[in-house]
């Protein structure tokens, strides 16, 4: 699944390419009910306004007061066509599908537009398209859970959330979408790193000092993956096909695991905590007399 940087590469780089565009068809895979959610109807003829992002779903609004909610989940992607080569577009789970003749097997939702084609496709049918009145987006179950992003939120507001987590560790809580919207297994660790705080910690034993951190940390290790074009997992890559370069010229932890410590020199680690690969540095990020290594 892309983390909130994957996305954001993605609407920024979508924005160009399709904002103030008609849609003349929709054209949906009869055999994947799921891929496309709503009425065909509310989004034919209709222009994009705006291309937005809230948490890890893109929001495309339209001229005509709906709202197209897409959520790639693992595998999706999507690949504009235009009438120009120059101006084609690729974004998720990087294969031929990129360069291929498309549609494909794996396409589940073509919107035709006047001037181009963007096509969803998913090849384990996780993801989907919804469609929703724009003024309802707020109001969806998968949007009104979300809480705020980092840069949204105060420490005030973080540390008193962990503290109603206190026994939780600290990793699991940051994980959390209703705690802080945004952070996926990445930018939790490289938030923690920069907090030299081990993720196994019990959140309310933290202080608002060390909480803060952790949100400071959170913004800067997140807007450097953004401004590199997001991670380089094996299943996303930039809006232009290639890779972001987060991982390698700034992750500090995350899949470093026996390497040394770009601060201190000491062998990054790798364990298990709130279910999640998770990697440390032991000697930046002590372990509390109660952590067990997985």
């Amino acid at each position: 699944m892309p983390e909130l940087p994957e996305v954001e590469t993605i609407r920024r780089g979508l924005t160009p390419l399709i904002v103030k565009k008609k849609i003349v068809q929709v054209e949906v895979d009869p055999t994947t009910k799921k891929a496309f959610q709503g009425d065909e109807g509310n989004v034919v003829d209709a222009s994009v306004s705006e291309v937005r992002r809230r948490g890890k779903a893109l929001l495309i609004d339209l001229d005509n007061g709906y709202t197209m909610m897409i959520h790639l989940r693992m595998t999706g992607q999507l690949i504009w066509r235009g009438a120009n080569e120059e101006d084609n577009f690729a974004a998720g789970h990087p294969s031929k599908n990129f360069t291929d003749a498309l549609p494909n097997k794996q396409t589940r939702v073509n919107f035709v537009f006047e001037e181009g084609v963007l096509y969803f496709n998913d090849q384990r049918k996780f993801g989907f398209v919804k469609v929703l009145p724009t003024g309802e987006v707020e109001q969806e179950k998968f949007i009104a859970e979300l809480a705020k992003e980092p840069w949204e939120m105060d420490v005030k507001e973080l540390f008193s959330k962990c503290q109603k987590h206190g026994k939780s560790p600290i990793k699991a809580v940051l994980l959390d979408q209703k705690v802080i919207a945004g952070l996926g297994n990445i930018y939790a660790d490289e938030s923690l790193f920069y907090a030299s705080l081990h993720p196994a910690m019990r959140a309310g034993e933290l202080s608002e000092e060390q909480v803060g951190l952790i949100l400071e940390g959170a913004r800067s290790v997140m807007m450097a993956s953004i401004d590199s074009g997001g991670s380089t997992m094996a299943t996303y890559v930039k809006p232009d096909g290639t890779t972001g370069s987060y991982l390698e010229n700034f992750a500090q932890v995350f899949r470093r695991e026996g390497r040394p410590c770009l601060r201190c020199g000491e062998t990054i680690l790798k364990t298990r905590v709130a279910g999640r690969g998770t990697h440390y540095c032991p000697k930046c990020q002590k372990a509390p007399e109660y952590f067990k290594d997985a």
